[in-house]
């Protein structure tokens, strides 16, 4: 049996790395595919695992469209699957990588397994385009490995068959394991900043661009003048996101802004935060393992459990909602589980296929 992996973001390499050093350990024939979507920010977490991609794409240049990335990407893996004869593709999430690939192996009769299949927001324009890219690839799927009770009953509502699907817990929280195993975080943590119980904020999605992402700062910046509590701010390389974080928060002294974070020292600021302000969806599931509470700052959300098990608050991208929601975060208890998962999701994915 031969298998390709494919990543081409930061947080796909995180969500893939356990399960390509899984095959390794397992003695399996793989090969890891790397498109290079986000050149710096992937190679940063590739070097975490010390992964070496056997292919690199490659296909990064400056001002790149979705449009672009999609072609560049059909054109070069399709050499990639010619060559290599691969049974199997693993795709992670809802990346223009991940999407795009499972089609590319789709169209040359590679089975495909989704790694994180079945997040539903059930609005195909938020996020964008994250939930039109993991709803295509689900359709082409022969394995579908939901992390979670609630990913199984969207996929079973929407028709796929009962043996396409494996409930396997999420990944992120087998990434947690290797790297908690493995490093001092809260040494690292002190080499990073010198301040304690902050507020860890997190902003990159491409619907909050601009005006929102605005008002979810200035939300922000209340509760920290408020309850005089510093924000650290590890700023996306995006330069739209970096141009409106530097306008609300470069004067703002209580703001610890720094350049992009490794996954290990990104892990050593999240255990030592006070409550989380975010957009990601990775970090939604990574902070319970950390006990800390999250404010998503979206209006939708495909992980509801993170809502459901107390971890978090959908706020929304009003300044109010934004600032009300980290009032009432601040002083939750949290002692519970991590819902996404235990841990041991590489394991069950690969015993699936296998």
């Amino acid at each position: 049996m031969k298998l390709a992996i494919v990543c081409g973001t930061r947080p796909e390499v995180i969500k893939v790395a356990p399960v390509y050093l899984k095959t390794k350990e397992m003695g399996l024939d793989v090969k890891l595919i790397a498109t290079a979507q986000h050149r710096q920010m992937m190679d940063m977490m590739l070097n975490v695992f010390s992964i070496n991609p056997d292919y690199d794409l490659n296909i990064m240049i400056e001002n790149q469209t979705l449009n672009l990335i999609s072609s560049r990407i059909f054109s070069r893996i399709d050499k990639i699957f010619e060559r290599e004869k691969f049974d199997w593709l693993f795709v992670q999430g809802d990346t223009t990588t991940a999407m795009t690939s499972a089609i590319a192996a789709f169209n040359r009769g590679v089975k495909v397994g989704h790694i994180e299949a079945g997040l539903r927001s059930n609005n195909l324009k938020d996020p964008f385009p994250e939930e039109m890219n993991r709803r295509v690839i689900d359709q082409v799927s022969d394995l579908m490995f939901a992390p979670t009770k609630n990913a199984y009953e969207n996929l079973k509502r929407e028709g796929y068959d009962d043996e396409r699907i494996k409930i396997t817990g999420n990944t992120v929280v087998d990434a947690l394991c290797y790297v908690k195993n493995r490093f001092d975080l809260e040494k690292i943590r002190k080499s990073l900043i010198d301040v304690k119980d902050y507020v860890l904020v997190t902003l990159h999605r491409r619907e909050n661009w601009g005006e929102k992402m605005k008002k979810i700062l200035r939300g922000i910046k209340r509760f920290s003048v408020e309850k005089n509590i510093p924000i650290v701010f590890p700023i996306h390389l995006n330069p739209k996101v970096r141009k409106v974080v530097n306008q609300e928060l470069g004067d703002f002294k209580n703001a610890k802004l720094l350049d992009p974070v490794g996954y290990v020292e990104f892990l050593s600021l999240l255990s030592g935060a006070k409550i989380v302000a975010s957009d990601s969806g990775g970090i939604q599931e990574e902070a319970p393992s950390f006990g800390k509470f999250v404010v998503v700052c979206r209006n939708t959300t495909e992980r509801p459990e993170l809502i459901e098990s107390g971890y978090g608050v959908l706020a929304g991208t009003e300044e109010d909602s934004v600032y009300k929601s980290l009032i009432e975060g601040l002083d939750k208890e949290l002692k519970f589980d991590n819902p996404f998962g235990d841990g041991k999701a590489s394991e069950k994915i690969l015993s699936a296929v296998i």
